[in-house]
């Protein structure tokens, strides 16, 4: 795993996780001994707003909009599946590998988290949700605790938590272009005349 190696998703089934707190972005506190972080965002309204912004969720789209190829052996909505997110140039990528521990795919509250596994820069768990609430509106959640856990992620540590708040302004801002991107294709098509 790691610099040079492309690592793939199926030979990771069985690994471990890196952390022991698994499901913990869905508790009313987050764990000890981390950092925690939380992002919460209005990214629009309505029911057709919410159906778009979970296919993003569902189709890895936060993760791609920073740059990151996607292997998964299967969807986010099905815990389990284990994901090797890859930084960097094909052939010098840096694999980073989780596995899905919660699904939510239906309902008015959807999304995943997925929590670390082996020669992931980071150890702990990441939850994606968006949410209808009984006032119409979508929010966009991101919750997140993590430790640094690789030898390279520990010697430059503000470059490292630098980059994870980075990532995780262009995740919310991929979904917010989720949340109205079909609506802005409708209305130009209208307008047009073209389908």
């Amino acid at each position: 795993m790691g610099l040079l190696r492309a690592v793939s998703p199926a030979d990771l089934r069985d690994t471990p996780l890196t952390y022991a707190e698994v499901g913990a972005t869905g508790d009313a506190e987050l764990p000890a001994g981390y950092l925690h972080g939380e992002w919460t965002e209005v990214v629009g309204s309505g029911r057709e707003t919410l159906e778009r912004v979970a296919a993003a969720v569902f189709d890895w789209t936060p993760q791609r909009s920073v740059g990151l190829r996607v292997r998964a052996t299967g969807s986010p909505r099905e815990v389990g599946t284990v994901v090797v997110l890859t930084a960097g140039l094909p052939r010098l990528g840096y694999d980073i590998p989780c596995r899905v521990v919660w699904a939510q795919p239906t309902g008015d509250e959807r999304g995943f988290a997925y929590g670390t596994l082996p020669g992931h820069p980071e150890s702990g768990e990441e939850r994606f949700t968006v949410r209808l609430t009984g006032d119409g509106d979508v929010v966009a959640t991101i919750r997140v605790f993590s430790r640094l856990a690789t030898p390279v992620a520990r010697a430059v540590p503000p470059v490292a938590r630098l980059v994870q708040g980075l990532a995780t302004r262009r995740y919310l801002s991929s979904l917010r272009r989720a949340a109205t991107a079909d609506a802005i294709r409708s209305t130009r098509s209208a307008g047009t005349g073209r389908p």
